[in-house]
């Protein structure tokens, strides 16, 4: 069985970076007394709120184009994607948390990295069923 390399390097990163935008969430709620299930309140606990839930949402689009990239492309240059995914996608939550234009730059370099594992995982697959 062929180690992984995809998995074993972002996914633990990825799960940190879960972790601690939920804390930063349960923070938020707490500094400025917003119970749940609310998710209105203060502007800057709902820009941390928005960063999380955006960051979440994007998560099965992220696994799925990595785990086709690392297994039908090379598991090394998915990996790099990876990492330097959620590098951006950490960013863009920091940015968000300060100000709505904090979250662009990030947000349009995520959009690449998932663009570019999207045309990895596309080649790989073409490759795979077209090539001998």
């Amino acid at each position: 069985l062929k180690k992984n390399y995809c998995w074993a390097l972002t996914i633990p990163v990825f799960s940190f970076f879960l972790a601690y935008f939920a804390l930063q969430v349960i923070y938020a709620r707490r500094k400025y007394k917003i119970s749940p299930p609310e998710t209105t309140g203060h502007p800057e606990f709902e820009r941390i709120f928005r960063a999380q839930a955006n960051c979440s949402e994007y998560f099965p689009i992220f696994i799925s184009l990595l785990w086709v990239a690392g297994i039908f492309f090379h598991q090394g240059v998915a990996a790099a994607c990876g990492l330097l995914y959620l590098y951006t996608r950490f960013k863009y939550f920091q940015g968000y948390a300060v100000a709505a234009q904090g979250r662009l730059g990030p947000l349009y370099a995520s959009a690449r990295l998932l663009w570019l594992l999207l045309g990895l995982a596309l080649a790989g697959l073409l490759a795979h069923f077209f090539l001998p």
